[in-house]
């Protein structure tokens, strides 16, 4: 009788080699997905925070950073995410070879800033239904063809250099419910056919070079939260059908456009407004009294146009950012709803007739602030009491006043970047603090005395009679 003792090292030799081929057929992706993600790292020239790093063939790819896989293996999801500020990019083009994930439902290349190639890659995927391709490098058109990727749920560009127009296809995609283009350089028109996105909750359309009116076609798009289309060309008004979003639209930001006429009245009803930009457009007229009704707005930016009085009350609990600046409004105090807000962080309101002694002004927090414009106004006094009791202060504008106090005497905060005192009656020396900003303009006041070391230009204290020193001519000696 045999005993398996006899034949140690070929028997255990036999079982490894088993073991080894069992793991190897149970464990590892399919080839096709291995081969197209090897081949996506091949054109990766860069990685220099290793993003990619175990990603190696032979290996089971199921389990490399980044990617899951569903049955039989095949992978359904790529996502690799840099985070900004931490090196973290993929230098190199998106190679073809991705097409052999035919079971890839999601795909986020996201924060990678010089990941180049085009989109057109995705038409490989006939299942595809999430897609977050934001903050790279990509270039190109977005293909007509992409209306034939049906699955859709969320489609993003944003943040890339995408050119031409907005395809009219991409109105078959019915599931979509989110779609974002901003902060690319499309042309052309919104298309009418987004009429046909009626799940559509979040549309992102900024920072383009869009142009034509905004569509009347929001009757069919009952669900949509989140419209942003600033910084395009659009012109004309508001359209009728935008009403019916009144109930449930939360952010409307239509700034830096060439919107015109009045402000509508039915704005009002938006109830549900979180934030609302209608900044430098050519909108007129007074901003209708129905804003009263925006009881839930945090940020209202209504600067740059050309509306003119009376500024209606508003009845906010608390205000987040407020802009008014650069209209035809003499409001003489600052808004009590302003000076009550406990979370407000971002104030501005140059050019809005302000007519009040800065001292005189308490308001309940300045915990929160980072920005304070008030520039352009008949405002007297100091803003040191107000200024002395900020900690994370960023900016501080208020050119073109009468503000007379000792620059010395003023606390410059470690987070303070800019400051703008131009135009003042500000006296005393200027002190080395000044040193840690990033733009500074304290010309045209009474500083004098000899200026501490500084990166900045002449322009930035000139109209001083009483300051010398580099960068201005050299204090005398006597």
């Amino acid at each position: 009788m045999l005993c398996f003792s006899q034949f140690p090292i070929p028997l255990f030799f036999f079982l490894s080699i088993l073991l080894i081929l069992q793991h190897h057929c149970l464990a590892n992706c399919h080839v096709d997905d291995e081969t197209g993600l090897l081949g996506f790292k091949s054109g990766i020239k860069s990685d220099p925070s290793g993003l990619l790093s175990s990603w190696k063939s032979g290996t089971d790819c199921c389990k490399w950073s980044g990617i899951s896989c569903g049955e039989n293996n095949r992978v359904t999801s790529l996502s690799i995410d840099g985070q900004p500020g931490k090196n973290q990019v993929l230098s190199g083009t998106i190679s073809p070879s991705l097409s052999k994930l035919k079971m890839l439902t999601s795909i986020s290349l996201t924060n990678l800033k010089n990941l180049a190639g085009t989109p057109n890659f995705l038409l490989s995927f006939p299942n595809i239904q999430i897609v977050y391709l934001e903050n790279n490098n990509l270039s190109g058109q977005i293909s007509p063809k992409i209306g034939n990727l049906t699955q859709l749920f969320a489609l993003s560009f944003l943040g890339n250099k995408l050119t031409g127009p907005i395809p009219s296809s991409i109105g078959q995609l019915t599931q979509l419910s989110q779609l974002k283009l901003g902060d690319n350089l499309l042309t052309g028109t919104i298309p009418n056919t987004f009429d046909k996105l009626k799940g559509l909750t979040y549309l992102s359309l900024e920072k383009n070079q869009l142009s034509g009116s905004i569509p009347n076609f929001f009757n069919s798009l009952s669900n949509l939260r989140i419209l942003t289309l600033s910084h395009n060309k659009f012109t004309g008004n508001f359209p009728s059908s935008i009403t019916t979003l009144a109930p449930i639209l939360r952010f409307l930001e239509v700034g830096h456009n060439y919107l015109s006429g009045k402000i509508p009245d039915f704005l009002g009803k938006f109830r549900s407004l979180d934030t609302l930009d209608l900044s430098y457009n050519k909108f007129s007229g007074t901003v209708p009294k129905t804003f009263a009704n925006l009881t839930k707005i945090f940020n209202l930016n209504l600067s740059h146009n050309l509306l003119v009085d009376p500024f209606p009350a508003l009845f906010v609990k608390g205000i987040e950012s407020l802009d008014l600046s650069y209209n035809n409004f003499h409001l003489n105090t600052i808004p009590s709803w302003v000076t009550s807000s406990p979370i407000i962080y971002s104030l501005k309101l140059a050019k809005c007739g302000i007519k009040i002694k800065l001292d005189d002004w308490n308001p309940k927090t300045t915990y929160f602030y980072d920005y304070i414009d008030l520039s352009d106004n008949d405002i007297t006094g100091s803003p040191i009491g107000l200024l002395n009791k900020t900690d994370f202060l960023i900016g501080f504008y208020a050119a073109g006043n009468k503000l007379k106090f000792d620059l010395e005497k003023m606390k410059i905060v470690k987070t303070l970047k800019e400051l703008d005192l131009s135009r003042n009656m500000v006296y005393g020396e200027v002190p080395k603090e000044i040193s840690g900003l990033n733009k500074l303009n304290l010309s045209n006041n009474h500083l004098s005395g000899q200026l501490p070391p500084t990166k900045f230009k002449a322009n930035s204290f000139a109209g001083n009679k009483g300051l010398c020193g580099s960068p201005l001519p050299p204090c005398r000696k006597f």
